[in-house]
């Protein structure tokens, strides 16, 4: 188990309990619960971040069983469908008391775990199989991406080769890791810093910037929403004194931003890592350095290393290869008996080489639309209008291919702004495009605007 033998290395490393201050050294943390090292099933890890979650996630990847984690906070149902899917031997989920077919067994003073009564293992898992991840795009169906220690650790590798990480770094765990950037985060923080501190709290509540204040955080990682609500609180307009670096991933932040983000940078002297993934490569992808923050175009950067990128030359798809892709998906229980690790992923991400080696994605395959035959691509509309409103949030949606429909949740905007931007820089008729403001943007688990959601709740009105 490479991940768990590196972050074992890490001998000083140190897990703070937030709310308690209460400090637990690594080597105490991950033998902790006194498990069978060859005992193999399959354990649901309901996650919440929090010291316990995180002391099971390390005792169990010390052993042969595979890990599903998953978000603690997934509606009831959710569950009751994932669990009659894949009847896990183990079920770790500290919001409820009971499971219908399961005991709950005491591991240690702070780690209950439910047992299922009667485990009978139903098929073989595959020995490669390590980590289950949820697809971000996963809403009601247990599709679950495959992960191998190898596919975490040769991502975790090349991520290190470029992120800043010292032994004397407070890293806030503000990032779910039941989500693979937040994951990426955990593991290659535990293996090269000092201190992780597991934290419940976001960057809107009060308590998050007492924490930080408290305890010192290095550094701050999160989707473009994260960097605008940031934006919005005057966060950039002065120094954070602990604070050495910040990572984003999961979209485009819009030129405004990104030079806001810059100044930021250059005045109190941080470090900026815009990076590009997804769940099916491990974590993150492709990376860029605070200078590119100053790209005329949003650049993912170039890959970590390793890996490589090509561009599908009928679709301008960009794939990618590196030896962390994972083994596939898992739809239901008997998935689990196979890993069959492709050599090129293919992203659904439509992108270009720059001649300045550096890549640029141009939009998702399935977010273009047809408006009466002329071709768009709903992220370029949304980050033209992005730029023109000064880094405000809008969402744009497709309208049955008849109209452009643009959300925004800043009353102050003035819908007719969008509809001139839309008109002077594509060309298309005001009629075409309806404009509408919500009072805020649903999110799902992972922090980005919940797009498929905001999209059927459109269609009734379209």
């Amino acid at each position: 188990m490479k991940i768990l033998e590196n972050v074992i290395a890490n001998k000083n490393l140190l897990f703070t309990d937030a709310s308690t201050g209460v400090s637990t050294p690594v080597g105490t943390l991950y033998r902790s619960l006194g498990l069978n090292p060859v005992e193999k099933g399959l354990i649901f890890l309901y996650n919440d971040n929090q010291v316990p979650s995180i002391e099971v996630l390390l005792n169990f990847y010390g052993t042969a069983h595979a890990i599903a984690v998953l978000g603690q906070k997934l509606h009831p149902e959710f569950k009751d469908r994932l669990e009659a899917e894949y009847r896990p031997k183990y079920i770790f989920d500290p919001s409820r008391d009971e499971v219908q077919g399961y005991s709950l067994k005491e591991f240690s003073e702070t780690v209950k775990i439910f047992a299922k009564e009667d485990y009978q293992p139903e098929v073989t898992i595959h020995p490669d199989i390590k980590i289950l991840l949820s697809t971000s795009g996963t809403t009601g169906v247990p599709k679950l991406v495959k992960l191998s220690d190898e596919n975490l650790y040769q991502n975790a590798v090349s991520i290190l080769q470029y992120m800043p990480i010292l032994e004397t770094d407070v890293v806030p765990l503000n990032v779910p890791i039941n989500f693979v950037y937040g994951f990426s985060i955990f593991t290659t923080n535990c293996m090269r810093a000092g201190r992780i501190v597991c934290t419940d709290k976001d960057i809107m509540q009060k308590a998050f910037w007492d924490e930080m204040e408290e305890y010192g955080y290095s550094t701050l990682g999160g989707v473009p929403y994260l960097y605008e609500n940031l934006n919005r609180i005057g966060f950039f307009r002065k120094d954070s004194s602990s604070l050495r670096y910040m990572t984003h991933t999961g979209g485009v932040i819009n030129a405004e931003l990104r030079k806001t983000i810059f100044n930021y940078c250059l005045e109190f002297e941080k470090q900026f890592f815009a990076q590009y993934g997804q769940t099916e490569a491990g974590g993150r992808m492709a990376y860029l350095t605070t200078d590119g923050l100053l790209e005329e175009e949003t650049s993912i950067g170039t890959p970590v290393n390793g890996g490589s990128f090509q561009i599908d030359p009928e679709t301008d798809e960009l794939l990618f290869l590196h030896s962390s892709i994972s083994g596939g998906y898992a739809n239901k229980l008997e998935d689990l008996s196979t890993y069959e690790q492709p050599k090129v992923l293919h992203t659904g991400d439509t992108g270009r080489r720059g001649q300045n080696g550096l890549y640029y994605i141009t939009g998702r395959i399935k977010r273009i639309m047809k408006l009466f035959g002329i071709r768009l691509n709903l992220d370029e509309v949304e980050f033209i209008l992005k730029n023109e409103l000064e880094g405000n949030t809008v969402v744009c949606l497709n309208g049955n291919d008849k109209k452009i429909i643009v959300l925004y949740d800043n009353i102050n905007i003035d819908p007719k702004t969008i509809t001139e931007t839309i008109k002077n820089k594509l060309r298309i008729n005001p009629q075409y495009v309806r404009t509408e403001h919500i009072e805020s943007f649903p999110l799902s688990q992972n922090g980005k605007i919940n797009y498929p959601l905001l999209q059927n709740l459109q269609h009734e009105n379209i």
